[in-house]
């Protein structure tokens, strides 16, 4: 298997299948209520709304990174605000959460081995390290909603 691949592969497990460390995200959100992404059970925490923003901004941010265009996250696309908390609006950030993610993955298989050594665009590091980077990143955060779900879950 190629190193692309599995990278691809480990992207796939944090997100949608078989992680190693427990709940993938997407599973993780499937019967996430809108009221329950906004919850705020633990004090001076994000929720699990804003994480999943969080995490999608920062998809998009290394899909254009891999397609050549030079991106930083302004704090408001960093932690965009949540203007609609309705459930079709909670439903609709899942999904384009998982059409991020389908992208990224396509954008991700679509390069060679050797572009994992080319510098990320505008960055001083290779696209290998940007590329787990976000892997962990998205694992991270898919820790701390885990916890929000089971502390809202108990109250």
């Amino acid at each position: 298997m190629s190193e692309i691949k599995r990278i691809a592969d480990q992207l796939t497990r944090a997100m949608e299948k078989d992680a190693w460390h427990g709940d993938s995200l997407l599973p993780l959100l499937k019967n996430i209520k809108a009221a329950e992404a906004l919850a705020k059970p633990l004090e001076n925490v994000h929720n699990i709304w804003e994480l999943v923003l969080h995490i999608r901004g920062w998809q998009d941010a290394v899909r254009r990174r891999l397609a050549g265009t030079v991106t930083e996250l302004s704090v408001s696309e960093d932690w965009p605000p949540i203007a609609d908390t309705s459930e079709k609006a909670w439903k609709a950030t899942v999904e384009r959460l998982s059409a991020s993610y389908q992208r990224l993955r396509e954008t991700i298989l679509a390069l060679s081995d050797k572009d994992l050594e080319a510098p990320a665009t505008g960055k001083g590091y290779p696209v290998y390290i940007m590329l787990h980077g976000l892997i962990q990143h998205n694992v991270y955060h898919t820790g701390q909603i885990a916890i929000l779900r089971k502390e809202i879950q108990a109250s």
